[in-house]
């Protein structure tokens, strides 16, 4: 301990992190990278698979190219209604026209005015401007040999620039071959008309398990997803990896039986000689050297508020909100096509991934919180079955409008996601529920199967079911939920310090003008009663979407949680029993001593 208090946390991530991998697990994108690295690698949670002629002739009905639990279906007269109104009430707060108003005075002359002297428009931002191409999802058979009587016709194969005609053509069939998997951003450019299928094993905060989507496939998917980042872009070859440690960083979204899932993929699939799992609100605070604080993740598909004291996280605080990211992209688009401005070509986000990530760039580029009308031009780009990306210019309206949604929910709605069908994910333990100390005597009526050490892949179509403690918000605005969460610890103290410690992280958290805005809401949100006038967010030491990587990585090269770490072999050949003593989730059980470390 006392080497802990001299030594530079830099140096003790360069001594001990060059073989722990740090695994960041989220709905829309995963960030893996060793320990001593100063940012992850952030990929695309997402994997494409060939599908075969064979699979699609003895399958039942259409082939599936994308296999999610999207509800894809028209909004309801009432969802219309509702999402207008939630629109002017933010057209309201930021004293602009109402959708009304805007429809009948000035759309149409805006529509039709000359783009060149409007102000925002960025003619170098490279992410909206540049069109990508499609995905070569072909390559060379290595086993192929050049025929004799073809040899002669060599220089004129070697010319041929597109691989995937000689595939689609029937030439040269046993030359090249379709890719068995593409993973990452390649697998969201896959043109729509090769024969692949879209996977994206975790959805809103959890296991996308659905009778489209069996448990098996998902963990094979978050298998070889990993697998391949661990081995592209890591360079760490299987046979090596029993020398590595694996931390896993997990979202309090995940129910216990995904993240013993999780664990068994690391250390079982994955081959790494340990590993260890922390909360991703708690390593958000290490990630920035905080002791007590409001952890506000603003991701892609979910928003998730948790409160730190002391290094220790609080369960009752923790709510979240099945909104993120890509709700407010949707409701960018949604204005547009309201306002009749999106060009006329079929841009459907919720079946063609190429569209929500064009539609991802345009939010990121544009979208910002502040007063007053704000329009911007942008290039949009159609991708259309056989046909290249064509560019269209357009003038955004109303772009501060959409990421007001986090604060008026009924602006984005989140019923076009309904959540998934999921009563056999509940376990008995809570993520956050300490029972360390409790003692459970091992249930004789349940197999082994049901051991996530022993083949637990298939053991939960027949797990008992138990009421999920985690608190859900659908209705619930961000400032609404952040004082929900902050006001159930119950202690005027904590409450004044944890308004005055408020840190945001995730990709949304990047939005320009969201902290002031926070702070206004929040302190609005607050009842009057409550002897409490002040609200803070606390400015981030790392990049806002890499900050729980970050405090991954230093809690894993700490030994005070040496303990808590659980080797291969005991977990492929013992596993941890239900409600056994020794857990698999002593991250949130801090000594003092650790959070001095971090704070001098």
């Amino acid at each position: 301990m006392d080497y802990l208090k001299t030594v530079v946390p830099s140096q003790l991530l360069a001594e001990r992190g060059s073989n722990l991998v740090v695994i960041n697990p989220g709905s829309a994108n995963v960030r893996i990278g060793l320990a001593h690295q100063n940012a992850p690698f952030s990929i695309p949670h997402c994997i494409a698979r060939h599908i075969r002629s064979s699979d699609s002739e003895g399958s039942q009905g259409p082939q599936l190219t994308i296999k999610d639990q999207m509800l894809v279906c028209p909004a309801t007269p009432s969802q219309c209604a509702e999402r207008e109104k939630a629109y002017d009430a933010v057209a309201s707060l930021l004293k602009i026209p109402f959708l009304d108003e805007e429809n009948a005075n000035s759309s149409s002359h805006r529509k039709f005015m000359q783009v060149n002297h409007i102000d925002g428009y960025h003619p170098q931002n490279s992410k909206t401007d540049t069109p990508f191409s499609w995905t070569n999802v072909t390559e060379k058979n290595p086993s192929f040999t050049l025929p004799v009587e073809d040899s002669e016709n060599k220089d004129a194969k070697e010319n041929v620039s597109d691989e995937r005609d000689l595939v689609e053509s029937g030439k040269r069939m046993s030359e090249y071959s379709y890719r068995e998997f593409i993973c990452g951003e390649e697998a969201l450019k896959i043109a729509p008309t090769d024969p692949y299928c879209l996977c994206r094993p975790i959805r809103r905060g959890h296991f996308n398990v659905s009778q489209y989507y069996s448990s098996q496939q998902v963990a094979e998917d978050l298998f070889t997803i990993w697998d391949w980042v661990l081995n592209e872009k890591l360079q760490i070859c299987s046979a090596s990896r029993s020398l590595y440690s694996a931390i896993l960083v997990v979202p309090e979204t995940f129910d216990s039986r995904e993240i013993k899932e999780m664990l068994t993929i690391v250390l079982r699939d994955l081959k790494f000689g340990s590993a260890v799992i922390h909360q991703e609100g708690l390593a958000a605070a290490f990630g920035n050297g905080l002791s007590t604080a409001c952890i506000v993740s603003l991701g892609a598909q979910v928003t998730s508020i948790i409160c730190i004291e002391d290094g220790v996280a609080l369960p009752t605080s923790c709510v979240t909100l099945p909104f993120g990211g890509e709700d407010i992209s949707r409701c960018l688009f949604w204005i547009q096509r309201h306002h009749q401005t999106w060009p006329a070509i079929n841009t459907d986000p919720l079946s063609k991934p190429a569209d929500m990530l064009m539609l991802e760039r345009l939010k990121e580029s544009y979208c910002r919180i502040v007063e007053g009308e704000l329009d911007s031009v942008a290039l949009v780009h159609s991708f259309e079955t056989g046909k290249p990306a064509e560019a269209h210019k357009l003038r955004l309206f109303a772009v501060n409008v959409p990421p007001m949604g986090l604060f008026c929910p009924s602006l984005l709605v989140p019923d076009e996601h309904p959540p998934p069908p999921r009563p056999w994910f509940h376990d008995y333990e809570d993520m956050l529920e300490d029972t360390l100390h409790s003692e459970f005597p091992r249930r004789s009526d349940l197999p082994d199967a049901f051991l996530l050490g022993g083949n637990g892949l298939n053991m939960w179509d027949s797990y008992p079911v138990a009421t999920s403690r985690l608190k859900r918000e659908d209705n619930l605005g961000l400032a609404e939920a952040i004082t929900s969460s902050i006001m159930s610890t119950g202690r005027i103290d904590l409450q004044r310090k944890l308004f005055c410690s408020l840190q945001l992280i995730g990709g949304v958290a990047l939005t320009e003008g969201i902290i002031g805005a926070v702070e206004e809401r929040v302190l609005h949100a607050i009842p009057s009663h409550e002897a409490i006038d002040t609200v803070e967010v606390l400015p981030s030491k790392t990049h806002p979407p890499f900050v729980p990587w970050k405090g991954g990585a230093i809690l894993g090269v700490l030994d005070f949680g040496r303990d808590a770490w659980i080797q291969r072999q005991d977990w492929i050949q013992n596993g941890i029993y239900l409600g056994s003593g020794r857990k698999y989730k002593d991250s949130f059980l801090l000594q003092a001593q650790t959070m001095w470390y971090m704070n001098c």
